[in-house]
């Protein structure tokens, strides 16, 4: 008779509902293991979408859309080329904010790897494309940069992108371990335009941040006025007072790389000095 299988090399039990707390564990002790052994503590976050081709794709693309409207033939065809033309314009007006994010990323890590026996601080995305990827690409370009990639399993993403170094690139089945990891050891946080999960993502970060919870020092840079601007309005809730005023103050708003950068770095090196 085959010899009895160990409870811990049992792969049907160990994706089964009962060793749900198991797993659990598991996206909690395994990066945290991979993390020390890599020497990582210390993160700057940057969340956006997954959506926003580089520039010079979306330009591509749009070309693509115009001449296959003007190529299309029949009611039908022209209709589907319309409804591509408008994704393209779409795609081409926010695509500037995938070089604004690489552009971030890469002179953080710069400014990071250029502090002799000083803290260091690796630019960490979600690990998909993107904003994500502009994020750990713009890391990469920097030689020696590293990134950390926090992937999530999802039917519609890819693996983790391939400007995250493979010790670095992790892929969560759950959202809330995946959200602990970002949390835990992000020192500065950057939001730049997305969706749903961004939304999620920044709004979790500021109510924890807002209630107590999250006690460390945590700038927070809001990037891209117009299209923060035009997806909700702040200010409202404080006339409504379902915030205060001074909540607004747990955001750095801002278009410019440049100022985004000055206000991370003179951030991070207050909060070392306070030390």
């Amino acid at each position: 008779m085959p010899p009895t299988e160990k409870a811990y090399k049992n792969l049907g039990f160990l994706t089964s509902p009962a060793s749900r707390t198991i797993r659990l564990l598991c996206e909690y002790e395994e990066p945290q293991a991979r993390f020390l052994e890599q020497k990582v503590s210390d993160t700057i976050v940057i969340f956006g979408s997954a959506r926003i081709r580089p520039p010079e794709q979306a330009q591509l693309d749009l070309e693509d859309a115009e001449q296959n409207l003007a190529a299309a033939e029949g009611e039908l065809a022209k209709a589907h080329a319309e409804r591509a033309l408008v994704q393209a314009k779409r795609a081409t007006r926010i695509a500037k904010y995938y070089k604004d994010t690489q552009d971030l990323a890469r002179r953080l890590t710069e400014w990071s790897m250029n502090r002799p026996e000083l803290r260091r601080y690796l630019i960490c995305s979600g690990g998909g494309p993107g904003i994500m990827e502009a994020a750990n690409r713009g890391a990469a370009e920097v030689p020696g940069g590293r990134s950390v990639g926090l992937g999530i399993s999802l039917p519609f993403e890819e693996q983790v992108n391939r400007y995250v170094p493979q010790e670095l690139a992790f892929e969560f089945h759950y959202f809330f371990m995946r959200k602990y990891w970002f949390a835990y050891l992000a020192k500065a946080m950057v939001v730049m335009p997305g969706g749903f999960g961004t939304c999620d993502e920044m709004f979790e970060i500021l109510t924890l941040r807002q209630t107590g919870k999250i006690k460390k020092r945590l700038p927070m840079v809001l990037f891209g006025k117009d299209y923060w601007n035009s997806i909700f309005n702040l200010d409202a809730m404080v006339e409504w007072g379902t915030i205060n005023e001074k909540d607004l103050l747990l955001m750095h708003v801002t278009d410019s790389v440049d100022d985004a950068f000055h206000f991370l770095t003179h951030e991070l090196e207050m909060s070392e000095n306070r030390k």
